[in-house]
């Protein structure tokens, strides 16, 4: 069994000086995240695929423990609603070659417009898909929540399949009125879905989106305790990915979690450096 805990990102203009080293360059930031969190969501090749050496640096920035989570690109999840789709994903998978002993899943992340209708098409999406590789499907579409036989055919599917279903929490996101800017574009951007409980393969996804005062998130942690410590405990892998509005604060939140786990995280790259300026006294 194993935990891994990490972020949608793993460079934030907010985090020089803490979770990243003072005066850290841009390409080193992957390897001062990698000191502290063990995976992460790897957002960027949703929106655009990177150059074959920029992958190449990745895999050399990270240990070998490290696990990242692509999510597919958009072209297969939103534009081409999963048709005719092997060229594109054969290319995403070659892509990321010098990843393949780091990947931990592979993600795809339907529109909320994917719904039922589209289950068939999903089906055959998953079937011709590479078996070497574990795969995550977030889906949108408020049938796959109603508890009704969409929802039902759906984790059936991927039950059979083993494809972890992600589950998403974006309950304390939405739990105060939007007052900042970063706040007004969270909440017009992220979905507000029912959370789910189902661990539907061996790596169990959880999503959280939390407030930006990470105090804030108290309430709304505990009841995911004893799911996570069962699903360590029964073997399976483990990921949680920790956002806030804006993610400024991401990593301070993720630190709350895993003291709520009993586990603490390794010292973080910025706050050692400021500790030796004299500007942390421990």
């Amino acid at each position: 069994m194993s935990l891994f805990l990490g972020l949608p990102q793993w460079s934030h203009p907010a985090w020089p000086g803490q979770l990243l080293g003072v005066g850290a360059k841009p390409a080193e930031h992957l390897a001062h995240y990698a000191r502290v969190f063990n995976t992460v969501e790897g957002n960027t090749t949703f929106y655009a695929s990177p150059p074959p050496e920029t992958v190449r640096r990745w895999a050399d920035a990270v240990p070998a423990h490290f696990r990242f989570s692509f999510k597919f690109p958009k072209e297969i999840s939103h534009q081409s609603d999963l048709v005719d789709a092997d060229k594109q994903v054969t290319d995403f998978i070659r892509l990321l070659t010098p990843l393949h002993d780091k990947l931990g899943l592979l993600k795809l992340q339907l529109p909320a417009r994917f719904g039922p209708s589209g289950l068939p098409r999903l089906t055959e999406f998953f079937n011709r898909l590479p078996t070497q590789f574990r795969y995550a499907l977030e889906v949108r579409h408020p049938d796959f929540f109603a508890k009704g036989e969409a929802e039902r055919s759906l984790n059936r599917m991927l039950m059979e399949k083993g494809i972890n279903r992600i589950m998403l929490d974006s309950r304390a996101l939405f739990s105060v009125p939007a007052t900042t800017a970063a706040m007004i574009d969270a909440q017009g951007k992220k979905p507000r879905l029912p959370v789910h409980l189902l661990a539907t393969a061996s790596a169990p996804v959880v999503r959280l989106i939390g407030l930006p005062d990470p105090a804030a998130n108290r309430p709304f942690l505990p009841g995911w305790l004893p799911h996570w410590r069962q699903w360590l405990a029964e073997g399976k892998d483990l990921y949680l990915f920790i956002h806030t509005a804006d993610n400024a604060q991401s990593p301070e939140l993720a630190r709350q979690i895993t003291r709520l786990l009993g586990q603490e995280m390794a010292p973080w790259p910025g706050e050692n450096d400021r500790a030796r300026q004299g500007v942390l006294r421990f």
